[in-house]
């Protein structure tokens, strides 16, 4: 029973493709941005190797970088001396020489000055599987330190099962040609990708989309017009008003007033009140059933004349300014 379950978690994070293509991408990008420098893949291959399998993997000469994870986890990422003598010498000349390198044993100078470079790729390379299934054995690997040589590994590295990217590189538009691989461990530790939407099925996502949609509508401000009452006026009456004006509204009721829509259309009913210290309508009409619900507006929005004691009373006239409330409901 637990070799099944072990077996079912480690397929759910299986992987497919996404790793060897944000390699790709990542160190491409790295070379660019930090050295200025072209680098194409000729080739990029993946496998399953275990401990005994990868200490035969790093070729003679080859610069070995250690590199640490989380929960302690070791990795390596090996250069050929092809491609670690062009690194260099772009770094201190400028461009990829065109002779052939003269063998020599990688140094702690080599790899001080190509560590940078390799952290920026992890990092491009965990950034590109942020929502991949890969992103659990290749997130949070950064450069630790130097092997000189690769006999040491095995008592380095721990004896599980390791993933290898295998690639041959291209650069300066053919100039110079190398190979590189990145070994990382094939059980995750690192970070849990982001869940992407269209990885959901549809049973799931449609509520949830539906869900979703509802909650933004929700929160969509609304405007709606408190109208006392209306006038009809002339052109000419409409022409000469001006501030400080006062108008007559005879019929106007303050347990009557209407609640109106952006088109104009009557929504709900209300009466006006209080809240807080602020002037308030209250719906009271049939057109709101779900809930009593008041709008709080400007106290300097509306303006009245005349004495009573009870909010009903009829007012004698109101300020000529523009009654309105905002509100959801």
């Amino acid at each position: 029973m637990r070799k099944k379950l072990r077996f079912g978690q480690h397929s759910a994070f299986e992987g497919g493709p996404g790793a060897d293509r944000a390699w790709r991408l990542g160190f491409a990008r790295a070379a660019r941005d930090m050295m200025d420098l072209p680098v194409d893949f000729v080739s990029l291959t993946t496998a399953r190797l275990s401990l005994a399998e990868l200490l035969d993997l790093p070729p003679e000469r080859a610069l070995i970088l250690m590199l640490e994870g989380p929960e302690e986890g070791l990795g390596l990422l090996i250069l050929s001396p092809d491609l670690l003598t062009a690194l260099i010498e772009v770094m201190t000349l400028g461009k990829c020489g065109t002779q052939a390198p003269d063998p020599r044993k990688p140094t702690r100078t080599d790899a001080a000055m190509v560590s940078p470079l390799a952290d920026l790729a992890l990092s491009h390379l965990e950034e590109a599987l942020a929502e991949e299934s890969d992103l659990v054995w290749t997130s949070g690997f950064h450069y630790a330190s130097f092997i000189e040589e690769a006999r040491p590994l095995g008592l380095l590295l721990e004896d599980v099962t390791y993933r290898t990217l295998t690639a041959r590189l291209s650069l300066s538009h053919g100039a110079r040609v190398g190979d590189m691989i990145l070994v990382l461990p094939a059980e995750g530790k690192g970070r849990k990708p982001r869940l992407k939407a269209d990885a959901v099925p549809d049973s799931v996502a449609r509520p949830a989309f539906a869900a979703a949609l509802a909650v933004r509508v929700d929160a969509a401000p609304s405007q709606i017009d408190a109208v006392l009452t209306q006038l009809t006026l002339s052109l000419t009456e409409v022409m000469g008003l001006h501030v400080g004006m006062a108008l007559a509204l005879p019929s106007a009721a303050l347990d009557r007033i209407s609640i109106r829509g952006l088109d104009g259309r009557c929504v709900a009913e209300g009466k006006l009140g209080q809240n807080r210290g602020m002037r308030a309508i209250r719906l009271t009409g049939q057109a709101i059933t779900a809930k009593r619900a008041q709008t709080a507006v400007q106290p300097s929005s509306l303006s009245v004349w005349g004495e009573g004691e009870s909010g009903a009373d009829l007012p004698q006239s109101f300020d000529f300014e523009q009654f309105s409330a905002t509100g959801t409901d």
